[in-house]
């Protein structure tokens, strides 16, 4: 049995697709599960009550932590400790391994150019200090002997199936389909890698599924040479054939707007990821698993035909 904790987000539908290639009993765990494949199990739980994790977790050899919490500030505080000691004491208990789905939050900002699995952990901002904690909790249980665990790290990410989720999608994919401007965070002129999200489905299941792959932190395959963020904008709209109009939401109206804003309060302390470069490198995971990510521009078509198919055949249209 390999389950899915956080079975509802993108990452893992996904992960439960891809893991029909080593196993056909999968159990999808969250609020409110919904299968993915036709054999799936279902069970509902809640990663806050430690009884329900250990009842989750039963009878499994893989443990995956997919699970996203609101992104806010007090509730990860709150909520993201106690989710981590509940799900490492019910892998210990019933000796499974564990999968955790992690992102960079906790890096050095000065070192985001590149991200490897050795970049210095020094979070500048509370939401980053929360994933450093919780980073620490698993690898230290993994020091201890107490579970054979991963982190598997992704970039923001972006792919089919995430037209209301996702940074890019929202900020430019959305609105040139609706023929509005593209928007862009902090400054347009910096490089910023995002990891497509098939390939993060594959490749977690594929570290679940490689025992020598646990007790270590990887990051998962993501393309390398990330456009900046106006070259993001004037590829997409190229393949849209939309206009490529692009408006930056500077750092100060973010400051200015925080005190009536409880999103714009979220997000400002993690606008140093969008005001320099953000390039993550995931070389440890292809050299090891001879894996080529899908490049940005395959990326863009792909989104593009499952989720704006009439953009593409208007585009079609427009070059014959």
């Amino acid at each position: 049995m390999q389950t899915i904790l956080g079975s509802g987000g993108i990452i893992g539908t996904l992960l439960a697709q891809e893991l029909r290639t080593y196993t056909d009993k999968i159990r999808l765990v969250s609020r409110n599960p919904k299968v993915v494949n036709s054999s799936d199990e279902t069970k509902s739980a809640n990663l806050l009550q430690a009884q329900e994790v250990m009842e989750a977790v039963a009878g499994s050899e893989i443990v995956y932590l997919t699970v996203g919490f609101e992104f806010n500030t007090a509730l990860w505080q709150k909520i993201w400790p106690l989710a981590i000691k509940n799900v490492i004491e019910a892998c210990s208990a019933h000796q499974c391994k564990l999968v955790f789905f992690d992102n960079v939050f906790m890096y050095d900002p000065f070192h985001l150019n590149p991200m490897t699995e050795n970049t210095p952990v020094n979070p500048s901002s509370k939401k980053g200090k929360v994933r450093a904690i919780i980073a620490k909790m698993v690898m230290d249980a993994v020091e201890n002997g107490k579970i054979n665990a991963l982190i598997a790290r992704s970039a923001d990410f972006y792919g089919p199936g995430t037209k209301k989720k996702g940074l890019l999608n929202e900020l430019v994919f959305l609105p040139l389909a609706k023929g509005n401007n593209a928007k862009w965070i902090a400054s347009s002129y910096q490089p910023h890698s995002f990891t497509f999200t098939p390939d993060a489905g594959k490749a977690t299941a594929l570290l679940g599924n490689t025992p020598e792959a646990f007790n270590q932190i990887w990051h998962l395959p993501t393309a390398g040479n990330p456009p900046t963020g106006k070259e993001w904008v004037y590829m997409i709209a190229e393949e849209m054939g939309a206009q490529p109009s692009l408006q930056v939401i500077y750092k100060w109206i973010f400051h200015l707007a925080s005190p009536f804003s409880p999103l714009m309060r979220e997000v400002k302390e993690m606008l140093y990821q969008y005001d320099r470069p953000y390039v993550f490198d995931s070389s440890k995971f292809e050299k090891q698993f001879y894996f080529k990510p899908t490049s940005y521009l395959d990326g863009i078509r792909k989104i593009l035909e499952t989720d704006y198919p009439r953009h593409v055949a208007s585009r079609n249209e427009a070059v014959l």
